[in-house]
Formats: structure tokens, sequence, C-alpha cells
């Protein structure tokens, strides 16, 4: 469960990659016996600036905050004035079917029946390590929540997609759970047991309807601070696009007052007729606020599986892929032509990688979308006295599906249509449950930067630690092209090429022997196919890191033995440069250029 700390929290898409929890590398297992123990990690790194998803972003451009998040699952702590209870001290949920004092188990309970379908969640988590990206951090186990629940005749296990770990209450035995599908934009994981015996005697949970403002709700599930099930209670006290922290993507939300603490992450939440209107996944915490608790709704939740049901995956929510600003300037609506009934929001940049690109331009006004007619503030009717976002609209459809927009150009309106897809970042906020990408080149270590790549640089405070340059890019940049990566060089390993460079790292590099470096993968083409006796590496503030390219190539394979490291380039660059490096040195000879490169180093130091 993603905790949120600091009152001053407002959606925004950053995502550290440590609240992943990669599919291929999570071992879920379902059981009834004791708790995994409490997780022994760090806080995790805050999202830091309010974006949304895929480079669609709201009003002014995006600019750091100052709160913190943090996992419970992961850390253990609970927000502040937060607390579990049990049946039997639920207080006014339901008052009458709710305590029954002859009933001292708290089987009289009108949730009673539908306690069984949730379970208990373990998992065996594994990070990637970005700072070394050819190995990854130490293992450790953490758990959370999960709830049965179906779709026609299909049965699942529904849970976090940051907390991917199974149990079934009352039994004994550990079920292995197989991952399915990881939801990483909103938070879901899809598991499934092989095991038949699993599913003797569980019924999956019914999924209820959006609940309503001062509905009252309960959240059931196995938080921190003891091992049997929880449930505390509240009502309903918002509803609105919030900022989903574990996939950067802001989605329809619902607030609520009832704890929800680190354990949590995955549980079913029940309404008064005893059907689940949403799953756990994050709270609020603070010094000024106490038991705000967030819910994923069974809107966004059928929109994960019916996805999943369609394509065997998640594809994820499509965006627009524009950047725009409100419209309540009276003088900026009479600057571009607006009539007085005329409302809508000005678009500042389109995202080059969306279909938009090709029907939409900046300083377009977009009036309405989908027939649905868009305020200058960018809300558009929702229920009955509510308004909500307008990217509300966007994440009912699916990538690929087409919508109508209406735009005033000029002064004259247009009617076009669009079709919606996932927009790259130019630095990512996640990678999507992939293991980061590398290259070295002599004692060079280049990657392409992302928040997760920061935050392990730069810890918590990378939003104010890292350089301004790549703050720059990942704020405000969006790619040109599709493919576009920022590509940094890391850090410099000891070699007698590289000597005199050991102070370069997190630099972007933006240029080898004057071909623009479009992303990774093109840096290392260029390294690999130059045939020129330097490669110069023009990068950020004018800076040029110059080598000798055959000493370059030599040292290559003296850095990979001396540091250990098992290869010169991620998993997928191999493919497109098998080879490399070219030249080989010797056992011997590798581990005596590095030492002598290293004590060099320390005497010129």
């Amino acid at each position: 469960m993603h905790s949120i700390k600091g009152s001053r929290w407002k959606g925004g898409p950053h995502l550290a990659e440590s609240r992943r929890l990669p599919a291929g590398n999570a071992r879920a297992v379902a059981s009834a016996r004791r708790a995994a123990p409490t997780p022994r990690v760090a806080s995790r790194a805050p999202h830091l600036a309010p974006r949304a998803a895929s480079g669609e972003v709201s009003q002014s451009a995006k600019k750091p905050k100052r709160g913190r998040k943090a996992d419970h699952d992961k850390d253990g702590k609970d927000p502040k004035g937060a607390s579990s209870s049990s049946a039997n001290s639920a207080g006014a949920f339901f008052a009458d079917d709710w305590d029954d004092d002859d009933d001292e188990d708290g089987e009289g309970s009108f949730l009673a029946p539908y306690m069984d379908s949730v379970l208990k969640v373990y998992c065996v988590h594994t990070e990637p390590n970005f700072s070394l990206p050819w190995q990854r951090k130490r293992q450790y186990p953490s758990s959370s929540s999960g709830f049965v629940a179906a779709t026609g005749d299909r049965r699942w296990i529904l849970t976090n997609a940051h907390s991917v770990k199974v149990k079934r209450r009352g039994d004994d035995r550990k079920f292995i759970a197989r991952v399915l599908s990881v939801g990483v934009d909103c938070d879901i994981a899809l598991l499934t047991v092989d095991d038949p015996e699993f599913w003797e005697g569980v019924s999956p949970l019914e999924f209820g309807s959006l609940p309503r403002l001062q509905d009252q709700v309960a959240v059931v599930g196995y938080p921190v601070g003891g091992e049997s099930i929880s449930i505390t209670v509240g009502v309903v006290s918002r509803i609105e696009v919030t900022e989903y922290t574990h996939g950067s993507y802001d989605l329809l939300g619902v607030q609520i007052d009832a704890a929800i603490n680190g354990g949590n992450s995955g549980g079913p939440v029940f309404n008064g007729k005893g059907q689940c209107v949403g799953i756990a996944f994050q709270a609020l915490s603070g010094s000024d606020v106490e038991n705000v608790g967030y819910v994923i709704p069974t809107t966004v939740v059928s929109h994960f599986l019916t996805d999943y049901i369609r394509n065997g995956s998640f594809t994820g929510f499509p965006a627009l892929g524009v950047q725009w600003q409100r419209m309540e300037s009276d003088a900026l609506r009479r600057a571009y032509s607006m009539q007085p009934k005329q409302k809508g929001v000005l678009i500042r940049r389109v995202n080059a990688t969306s279909h938009a690109a090709s029907v939409l331009q900046s300083d377009d006004v977009l009036l309405s979308f989908d027939g649905t007619a868009i305020a200058n503030d960018g809300t558009v009717p929702f229920r009955t006295g509510e308004r909500i976002a307008f990217s509300y609209l966007i994440s009912q459809k699916y990538v690929g599906d087409e919508a109508a927009l209406e735009v005033l150009r000029g002064g004259e309106v247009l009617s076009t249509t669009a079709k919606l897809s996932k927009p790259a970042a130019l630095v990512p906020p996640h990678l999507g449950n992939r293991d980061p990408s590398y290259f070295l080149v002599s004692g060079l270590v280049f990657v392409a930067c992302s928040e997760p790549y920061l935050e392990s640089e730069y810890g918590a405070d990378y939003a104010s630690e890292a350089p301004v340059k790549l703050l720059d890019k990942l704020y405000h940049g969006q790619p040109t092209e599709p493919g576009q990566q920022v590509v940094v060089l890391s850090q410099v390993l000891a070699a007698e090429s590289t000597l005199g460079y050991e102070d370069v790292l997190n630099v972007e590099v933006l240029a080898i022997n004057g071909a623009p470096v479009r992303n990774l993968a093109h840096l290392a083409e260029l390294v690999a196919g130059c045939r020129e006796q330097y490669l110069r590496f023009d990068c950020e503030y004018r800076e040029a890191v110059v080598l000798d390219r055959e000493e370059a190539f030599r040292d290559t394979a003296a850095v990979l033995e001396a540091h250990g490291i098992p290869a010169a380039l991620s998993a997928d660059l191999q493919q497109a440069l098998p080879a490399w490096p070219p030249a080989a040195a010797s056992g011997k000879a590798a581990a005596a250029a590095v030492a002598g490169a290293a004590g060099a180093a320390a005497a010129s130091a």
C-alpha cells in the first residue's frame, strides 16, 4: 500500500522503480499460515511533480512538489493517526448488522460470508539496481491482501501490482500462484492458482457500482499489526481523478476516511450490500492529515480485466498526448477568438509520438471530447452536481480506440478524430517491469535516464539534488521522435584509456563524433561502428570525453573482468551487437591494466 506523505499532495506521474514487483521475478504463494516477516527495505522515493500520463499535463508546467510518498507494505509504517480494527470494533458502520454481542468471533457480521474470498498474499521481491544495472538488489519478502474475483466462468485473484503476492482464510497450506498480468498504470495484478484444491469452496466477490459521497464502506485485509483478518470502516469522502503513485497515471480514484495501513494493499472494499466497490491501494499521511485512504474503483478494475480478456495482456490506459492549460482568463479567451459561450482548454504542446500529433497543433483550443463539452478549467460533468477532469473520459477508452474532437483553430471550429495511444515519455517514470539497459565502452557506463535511475543516484530528494538539466528533461521534456531517450554517462570505471575522467558522471551525451545520439541503442551502434582514431563524446554543459578507439575497445574486456560485470551491454542490446566488445584482452592483462589505472588514479588524487 502506498502512503502519500504531506498534505500538499496532488496527482503526479513520477514513479520510483522500487515500487514495482516485476512479474518475472515475483513468486506468489497463498496460505493460511502466519504472515511473512516484516519487510526490511528503505522507504520509497516521492512522486515530486504534477504530470499526467504519457506527457498529458493539465494546466501549467510541471514543478517539483515536496510531499513524500512511501510504501507501507515495505517499510511497515502506518500513516499518523491511522489504525486498523477487527470486526468487533468496527464502530457505527451498519451497527445493527455489524455488531453482535452474542457472536464473539464476528461471524454474525453481514460481511462474514465474503471473508473467505479475501486472501493473504505473500511475495519475494527482487529489484533492479539502476546505479549498477548489470545486477539486482538483495531479495526481500512482504505480504499484502487480495481477493477472488470472476468474469463469466473465469476465476482470478486480484491484488495490487506493487504487492504481487497470495492466502486462504482458515487453511494451513500454501499454494503457488502464477502471475497472469500486471497493470503498472492502475496498480492491479492478476494471479491464478493451478492447484484445483485452492478453488474448492471459494466464491468470487460480486462487483458493485461506483459509490456515492458519504456511502459507508469497509476495508478488509491483512494489515500490519497482527496475523488475523482486519476490517476498518469509514465513508466515501471524495471521488475524483487522482494520482496512482505506483503507475504514474492519473485515473479515477475514491477517497475514504477508513484507515488503510501497510498490508491492506490489494484488499477489497465493501459497500453495505456486501459488494466489492474497489481495491485498497494507497493512503495520504502527514502531520495534519488522518485516515485519508484511496481506493481503485470498479470502473478501473473493469477496464483492466476487459483489456486483459481482449488482448491476453494488459496494454495500458490510453492518453491523448497533449499538454494543456486552463482558459479561465477572459483576455486569453478573447486572444484566441473564442465566443462568449465557447469553453475549452488551450493545447500547449502535442507529444510527437502520439496519433494526436497528426490532427492537433499547439495553440488549438480543445472544445469537446467525444461530444462532451470541456469547461475552461478542464472539467466535464460527472454524475449529478459533480464535475471531474476531462482526462476521465480518455481513461474510459482503450488503446487504439478513436475519439471525436472539436477544436477551435484560428477562430474556426473544426471537427476531427484522433486515435488514442500510449505516447512515450522522454524520461519515463517507470520501465514497465523491464530491467534497465546499459552499455559499456572501456570504463564509460552509459544508461538511459529514467526517474527510478535518478532516485537510485540521488535518493528521495532527487528533485532537488539531481542535475538541473536532467530534471528539466524529466518535468518538461517530450520526445520529438519515437524511441528517443536521454542517454546519460552514468559513471567512469577505472581503466587506462579513461584516466582523467573519473569525476565525470550523470551528464547527458548529446553526440558521438558529431552524430547526434537518439537513444542508447543508437549510441552503441555509433561506438561499435566507429572507424576513426578517436571516440569523442560531446556532453551537456559543453563537456567533452575523448578516448583512443583501439585502447577503449581493448580496455572494455579488462573492465568487465576487473569489476565482475557479466556483459558489456544489457540483454536487450545484445541482439543488435552480439560481438561486443570486438577485442578481448587476456584475463591477466585485463586485471593488470585496470589495476594500473586504479593506482594511477589514486596517485593523481
